[in-house]
């Protein structure tokens, strides 16, 4: 098993970002270097890196936000306006195919998690893509209702198929 180290993802890191993105999503869902850096600079930002013996292997893409705003494909990381968070965003996990089922989904998603937490969050919701709700549903995310018209739109920037899910914070979780 490689040496693993979690940290905060960087902007050095976004070209070894969009290799992973590519390799796990392919092109129907690569997002820009630029829409990344833009998100790095947000206040709200809280993304991960996984590296694995010094080389990045997979990302996750967060921010505190608040439940039922969705990120629209290609958008920004936007402080929620005139309220205080209370949703840990997951915008977008990637993992190299070929270190797929060794755990580092986790490695990334616990520690986000915690820190969600320990700053009050409540919520943690996410857009899941390409069947993942299953995977998704295993984590104790549920898919959510979105009864603004605006975040529906948002939502079906995803395509076919992409379902809002939220799960509750809980202590341990």
């Amino acid at each position: 098993m490689p040496a693993l180290e979690v940290r905060p993802l960087q902007t050095h890191d976004l070209p070894a970002l969009m290799a992973v993105q590519r390799a796990a999503y392919g092109d129907g869902f690569m997002e820009s270097a630029e829409v990344f850096t833009r998100r790095l600079a947000s206040p709200v930002n809280c993304s991960l890196a996984l590296l694995a013996d010094g080389q990045l292997c997979a990302y996750l893409a967060a921010y505190h936000s608040v439940q039922g705003k969705v990120t629209p494909l290609h958008g920004d990381f936007e402080p929620p306006a005139g309220t205080a968070p209370d949703t840990l965003y997951l915008h977008d996990m990637a993992v190299l195919p070929s270190m797929a089922g060794q755990g580092l989904a986790q490695a990334l998603l616990k520690p986000l998690w915690e820190r969600a937490q320990q700053h009050g969050l409540r919520h943690t919701a996410l857009v899941s893509v390409q069947g993942s709700q299953g995977y998704w549903a295993r984590h104790g995310y549920a898919e959510h209702a979105l009864q603004d018209a605006v975040q529906r739109q948002r939502l079906a920037t995803y395509g076919e198929g992409a379902t809002y899910m939220v799960r509750r914070l809980a202590p341990g979780h």
